[in-house]
């Protein structure tokens, strides 16, 4: 179903050595709502900070549009999760890749930050009413990876977002259904880059009201095992030697977190939401950042300043791709994650 055919590349100054032969595939999983702290705060050597544990599933949604963000040092929900709560992705961290200093592109909520990881930039500061433009709303005219891939004669593959359909060109294009990754992945067939998204019940997104009464929604040991699952798929499709995969969590959930992100750029309103002018809209909170590959150094913590927009800049430098903006064209490529000297083994299938 997907074509691959590699050129020769070169990673130029990036960082990156020439990968060609080595990476093959990105896969982007994209999880909901969590900080770094809230996650990874008592991961050993990371810069985490001890606070309350949570109740597994949330007891609510903490407010996390870019409002509630502004008075996050007094309104921020102060308690997390631990490794008896999300054991493999504490396994994942110490056998591959955990980035401590990685951070959302907006200050803000879901839609904009799901836009920054398919284009590099967003139009939005704060979700649309219902994840959707208004009606008759023409789509947002901006470059993304996906066209990008698409005039390199490479793939790509929506697993489940729904961000996508805001781009000019991308609506319906490469859509599937969450499932269908595990069924491609295991079959050894995928594109050039995928992202995928869990299901509601398995995002990790902590339970709307009409949530109350799922035991499953918003549970983040659910959500972590539909992860492995994922990953259990690469491995048995014989795709993991030449694959890199990313895990992260699309905005900071209204958690806290103990690091104040630097400001790169303020908002400039254009009517959506004018008591938002001149506050800050990159970065956001920090937001936990998996690395697993063959390629990934071992047992390291990133503390190399890296975005969402990061992952655009790695997938540019892999493929021998243009940069779509400035943010991607100045932003790292997570070049500081990888050994390409040697070749780590796959992850066990049931990581604790």
């Amino acid at each position: 179903m997907f074509g691959t055919k590699l050129r020769k590349q070169k990673a130029g100054n990036s960082g990156l050595p020439d990968v060609l032969g080595k990476i093959e595939h990105v896969v982007i999983i994209v999880k909901e709502n969590h900080c770094f702290d809230n996650y990874f705060g008592t991961f050993l050597g990371a810069n985490g900070t001890i606070m309350q544990h949570s109740a597994n599933p949330p007891l609510k949604d903490p407010d996390h549009r870019h409002g509630a963000w502004l008075t996050r040092a007094t309104t921020a929900v102060r308690e997390q999760f631990t490794a008896d709560d999300i054991p493999a992705y504490f396994a994942y961290a110490k056998q591959f890749t955990l980035c401590d200093n990685y951070f959302t592109d907006v200050a803000g909520p879901s839609t904009p930050n799901h836009l920054m990881l398919i284009a590099a930039d967003s139009p939005i500061i704060d979700n649309p009413p219902r994840y959707r433009l208004p009606v008759g709303t023409a789509p947002f005219k901006m470059p993304s990876l996906p066209i990008s891939l698409e005039n390199a004669k490479l793939s790509w593959g929506n697993y489940g977002g729904y961000a996508f359909d805001l781009i000019d060109g991308l609506q319906n294009k490469q859509k599937f259904i969450s499932d269908k990754f595990t069924a491609d992945a295991s079959n050894g067939k995928l594109p050039t880059v995928s992202w995928v998204y869990a299901p509601h019940d398995a995002s990790e997104h902590p339970p709307d009201p009409m949530d109350h009464g799922n035991p499953l929604v918003g549970n983040v040991t659910h959500g972590m095992q539909w992860t492995v699952d994922q990953i259990n798929a690469v491995v048995k499709g014989g795709l993991w030697p030449k694959t890199v995969i990313f895990i992260t969590w699309d905005d900071w959930g209204g958690w806290f977190d103990h690091v104040d992100p630097q400001n790169v750029e303020n908002w400039k309103d254009t009517g959506q939401h004018p008591s938002y002018n001149g506050t800050q809209f990159r970065y956001g909170s920090r937001v936990g950042c998996l690395v697993l590959s063959p390629y990934a150094k071992s047992g390291y913590i990133s503390k190399v300043l890296h975005s969402h927009v990061s992952l655009v800049k790695f997938c540019e430098v892999a493929f021998n791709l243009p940069s779509l903006n400035k943010k991607d064209a100045n932003a790292d490529d997570m070049s500081d994650c990888f050994d390409f000297t040697r070749s780590l083994p796959p992850p066990p299938s049931n990581p604790k």
